[in-house]
């Protein structure tokens, strides 16, 4: 008798735990920062999918075998986005900014490409030396700044701000103020190779990704970059040493702005000193700023930031797609962004949760009569 009534009984619990569960779920997702991003992400592919039906059609390109569409070249134009973003975010939850890294991105193509240029062999090897090179001195740009911000006690938008002019000049001298083209097809397939389909530049930018999240998830890294953003002085009273992790962010910031630097001119096989990572910087902060982390340092979101470099990207794409003319361009992404980040402040949010309450009417309070009768 008393097993034949638990049965429905449990699996009515568990249904209901199921229930409050996928609730959980649905409200964890809601509650986070970047929710909104998403939320315009989807909206600008839906605005894509009314004016092209076929729009996030993906098909396989009968000669090369790869997969093509719009959601594939979205997925590729991340991935240097993506890698600035992901740099910046570690940066700015140390209270901190780095205006560098499109200099950082010229800097390490105009490396690449000119150890290229002067070797006779296109292979393999001349490419990994070529990107080992590149990211060895995007490295040494981001000591520079670690130093010149933990040890010497510059402003980080001073300190970045004087090696972003910096850098293009150093560009501008590896070079010899040309632009430099190259011919390396192991490199050039890293921008525009695939595996099993898939861009290889998404792929690595993935697992570069997967791999700071871990680290800085997974070990008190995190939690000491978070306490060095939100109290310096609070974090050093606890034994945190904020030297070592501020130049290791700012050293993580410029590799990865050298791995962007890498993408963008393998893609096109030239580095173009005055263009290459042109305004990269202020595509990184927004990619930041919309993905949750806030610019006052402290806590940081690396899911967020990877959201708001897709955004970007979608953004960058749904432009040209709408066939918006060039002049009107910054105004609409202004008034994206904007409104994006209009969304996600505390004060908005604290302003639409008073309206809700106003109009949601309060719960009927059973009278005595009721009470009683019950």
């Amino acid at each position: 008798m008393s097993a034949t009534s638990q049965g429905p009984a449990r699996s009515g619990s568990s249904a209901s735990g199921g229930q409050r569960s996928a609730r959980g779920i649905v409200s964890t997702i809601v509650h986070q920062p970047y929710i909104w991003a998403i939320v315009t992400l989807l909206l600008l592919l839906v605005i894509n999918l009314v004016k092209d039906p076929g729009y996030l059609g993906v098909s396989v390109n009968g000669t090369t075998g790869n997969l093509s569409g719009n959601p594939i070249d979205i997925l590729r134009a991340s991935a240097p986005i993506m890698m600035i973003a992901v740099g910046m975010t570690l940066v700015i939850a140390t209270r901190g900014i780095d205006l560098s890294v499109g200099s950082v991105m010229a800097v390490s193509g105009a490396v690449s490409m000119e150890f290229m240029s002067n070797q006779s062999g296109g292979d393999a090897g001349t490419a990994i030396v070529a990107a080992l090179l590149a990211l060895a001195v995007s490295a040494f740009l981001g000591t520079v700044n670690g130093v010149l911000v933990s040890i010497v006690g510059l402003q980080p938008f001073i300190t970045t701000l004087i090696t972003m002019l910096a850098g293009r000049g150093l560009a501008k001298v590896i070079t010899s103020g040309q632009n430099t083209s190259a011919t390396n097809e192991p490199f050039r397939w890293l921008a525009n190779g695939t595996v099993f389909g898939f861009p290889v530049v998404f792929i690595i930018a993935g697992v570069i990704v997967a791999i700071v999240a871990v680290l800085v998830r997974r070990t008190a890294l995190g939690l000491m970059i978070e306490s060095i953003g939100i109290n310096p002085r609070a974090a050093r009273m606890a034994g945190i040493r904020p030297i070592g992790i501020l130049i290791a962010v700012y050293i993580v910031s410029s590799v990865l702005a050298g791995v962007a630097g890498i993408f963008s001119t393998a893609s096109v096989m030239t580095v173009e000193v005055a263009k290459t990572g042109l305004n990269a910087e202020m595509d990184a902060i927004l990619a930041v700023v919309i993905g949750g982390t806030s610019l006052a340092g402290g806590k940081f979101s690396i899911t967020g930031s990877v959201i708001g470099a897709l955004l970007i990207a979608t953004l960058d794409k749904t432009i040209v797609f709408l066939s918006i003319p060039s002049s009107a361009t910054p105004a609409f992404k202004a008034v994206v962004i904007v409104i994006i980040c209009l969304l996600q402040s505390q004060r908005v949010r604290a302003l639409f949760a008073r309206r809700n309450s106003r109009t949601t009417p309060p719960a009927s309070v059973p009278t005595r009569k009721e009470t009683v009768s019950a």
